[in-house]
């Protein structure tokens, strides 16, 4: 992890996390809370957070808020979701729940040092809830879809969401699980034997992985791209 001071943005520092630093933060914190599974299957992101923070509570949050992180000078005091999401029926929508909850998570983790100080809350943006001052948090707005190809930038700056939406995949679908579950849908490639996934098996293990982690197809994609892109079965090709 590395800081710098910010120029803009709610908070005062902007902080980089390279793709190893998530992997292992979430790691450790599922092993710390013993909630990594032995094997492929569904981590209970709730009863991580319920031992890992704080109690999950589902509250009224208003017009397209889908989930709040409470901080405090000692770390997170509170992670809030939308009681929306909780009535909303269906296996989609309860996979989209599930990921939200990874979302707040992913917040606690990486972002709780930034509200240390709680004399630097004097702003108030469509980003952050800085009202009051005792009780500084972070409202989220919508999960937005992350990929490579999708920068930084791409979230008007809002790197904090970006990198919260980075914790979802390894939260949900820790490396070392999600490669042994795609293996059966992988081949090994170059001469250094290179796990890759050909581009007429994606969809299947998308669909198949989405049963074995209890995770919409679209959050086994966007893990498949980023631990097993395209590209790489490309360049093993020549």
């Amino acid at each position: 992890m590395r800081t710098r001071r910010s120029q803009s943005g709610p908070f005062k520092e902007k902080v980089y996390y390279r793709d190893s630093d998530f992997e292992g933060i979430c790691l450790d914190a599922l092993k710390a809370s013993a909630c990594l599974p032995a094997s492929p299957s569904p981590v209970r992101i709730d009863r991580f957070v319920e031992k890992h923070f704080a109690s999950l509570q589902f509250a009224d949050l208003g017009p397209n808020i889908l989930g709040c992180t409470e901080f405090s000078a000692k770390g997170v005091s509170a992670i809030l979701i939308s009681s929306s999401l909780e009535e909303e029926p269906g296996k989609p929508a309860e996979r989209r729940l599930r990921s939200t909850i990874a979302h707040e998570a992913g917040h606690g983790l990486l972002h709780a040092h930034l509200f240390a100080d709680l004399a630097a809350a004097q702003a108030q943006s469509q980003f952050a809830d800085w009202t009051n001052p005792s009780k500084p948090r972070i409202l989220c707005r919508e999960i937005e879809g992350l990929s490579p190809s999708v920068r930084v930038s791409s979230y008007a700056g809002r790197w904090w969401e970006y990198q919260a939406n980075r914790c979802i995949g390894s939260l949900l679908l820790p490396q070392k699980l999600f490669t042994e579950a795609i293996r059966p849908y992988g081949q090994m490639k170059g001469m250094l034997g290179t796990l890759v996934v050909p581009s007429d098996k994606r969809q299947v293990a998308a669909e198949g992985l989405a049963e074995v982690f209890d995770v919409n197809p679209a959050a086994v994609r966007i893990r498949m791209d980023q631990l097993f892109p395209e590209t790489q079965e490309n360049q093993l090709s020549l």
